[in-house]
């Protein structure tokens, strides 16, 4: 099965906000065996969504359309769904219900002949069900083409999928397997590692592909392949895996085919019952926002300074000023000294700390623009680390996350392992 994606609206064209629904989407699709042709975002005019949807009819078997559902004259994409659908909107009576309970239990105004047109559907609609808004999701069928129009709304539209749209799909007859496993290395760039694994690559089966995906200190490669046997697809990708851990073993710090490093080291810590803190000057928090983000994460995490001031550092994490004033306030001994206050201060059994230069100019230390100290506190000992990150603020400010989270897991391995 093949499917389209569009998405509608000026304001993802004009950078107003990204479009996360079709990456959301596409994962999701993937799982379950659906090959996406084409990802398309549109703006809110009638002729540009009538030839989107004619080009999508044409060259899939699933169109996922999001936005363009509200209840203002610039939402068309109900009416210009019936316009290509020769149909017509009418009342859907369930919806009107649904409608009318949302706003008597959450909004404190009354309805107006606007909301109530939330409930005028095409015709020959399938109601999906929108816990969350007043906007239905409705499937469609035309020429043996399925078109499901969703809300633009992020949380509105992934219950909608999850719930009404993903089970449905999967109900489709000899959709085929898509398997993939991605490794997580840390430490060596992308074509140093294509010039240790050339050799295996070269000679990898034509049904297995290997992508680079390369971020900032890691870079993931996935090996992907698509099937009717579950088990023989599996098998033939888990072959190729044994032999890539053979030739680059000492880079590799995991699996992450749909976890990320952060995720894995949330992991670690609840399943080790162990605990971290963090102490952030140039990464202004951004460790610990990764980390909040997470579901559960205040199983393990106890807590965050952004210590960004010299003075902070002095005042909240009481470092002491005679070390900044000897050392500089970015440098090792400071780095060690702010991870030991951290993990002190939040009683927790790990913390990491971080300060650095991050430009574009040098702030309150003479170190060069890119200087950046990590400090790791455990259990048993304390220690920081040098890099050099680049010159460019936000690459220099994300390196850092990344390579935190890179030392923090090596240091939560080191105890599983004991």
């Amino acid at each position: 099965m093949k499917a389209t994606i569009i998405t509608i609206g000026d304001e993802i064209l004009i950078g107003q906000i990204v479009d996360t629904n079709s990456a959301w989407m596409a994962q999701e699709l993937n799982k379950i065996g659906v090959h996406v042709h084409e990802i398309i975002s549109i703006s809110d005019e009638r002729e540009h969504i009538l030839s989107a949807f004619a080009k999508a009819e044409s060259q899939s078997d699933l169109v996922l359309i999001t936005g363009g559902l509200g209840p203002t004259k610039d939402d068309i994409t109900k009416t210009t769904i019936c316009e290509y659908l020769n149909d017509e909107l009418v009342l859907n009576q369930e919806v009107l219900e649904h409608v009318t309970r949302l706003f008597a239990k959450y909004v404190k105004d009354p309805m107006v002949d606007m909301n109530k047109a939330q409930a005028m559907v095409p015709s020959r609609a399938e109601i999906i069900k929108n816990d969350f808004g007043t906007a239905p999701g409705m499937w469609l069928e035309n020429n043996k083409v399925i078109f499901v129009s969703m809300p633009g709304v992020p949380f509105e539209m992934k219950e909608i999928m999850s719930s009404g749209v993903l089970p449905r799909i999967m109900a489709v007859p000899d959709l085929p397997f898509i398997h993939h496993r991605t490794i997580l290395t840390a430490g060596q760039g992308e074509s140093t590692i294509a010039t240790r694994i050339e050799e295996w690559e070269s000679n990898l089966p034509l049904d297995i592909k290997l992508a680079y995906l390369p971020s900032l200190g890691t870079v993931r490669l996935r090996l992907s392949t698509t099937g009717k046997d579950k088990n023989a697809i599996e098998k033939a990708v888990d072959d190729q895996i044994v032999r890539l851990y053979q030739l680059i073993e000492d880079i590799i710090v995991g699996e992450s085919n749909e976890e990320s490093l952060v995720n894995q080291i949330s992991r670690l810590f609840k399943e080790q019952n162990k605990t971290l803190a963090t102490a952030e000057s140039c990464t202004g928090g951004k460790i610990a926002n990764l980390i909040t983000e997470i579901p559960g994460a205040s199983a393990f995490f106890r807590g965050s300074t952004v210590t960004y001031a010299t003075e902070s550092k002095v005042d909240i994490l009481g470092i002491d000023p005679l070390l900044i004033e000897k050392h500089s306030v970015v440098s090792h001994e400071v780095a060690q000294a702010m991870a030991v206050a951290a993990k002190n201060k939040f009683k927790s059994d790990y913390a990491v700390a971080t300060t650095g230069n991050a430009g574009p100019s040098k702030g309150d230390s003479d170190a060069s623009v890119g200087t950046v100290f990590i400090g790791i506190a455990t259990e048993n000992e304390s220690f920081a680390f040098k890099f050099m990150m680049g010159n460019h603020r936000e690459r220099v400010i994300q390196k850092t996350v990344n390579k935190s989270f890179e030392l923090l897991q090596k240091e939560i391995l080191k105890k599983a392992s004991n």
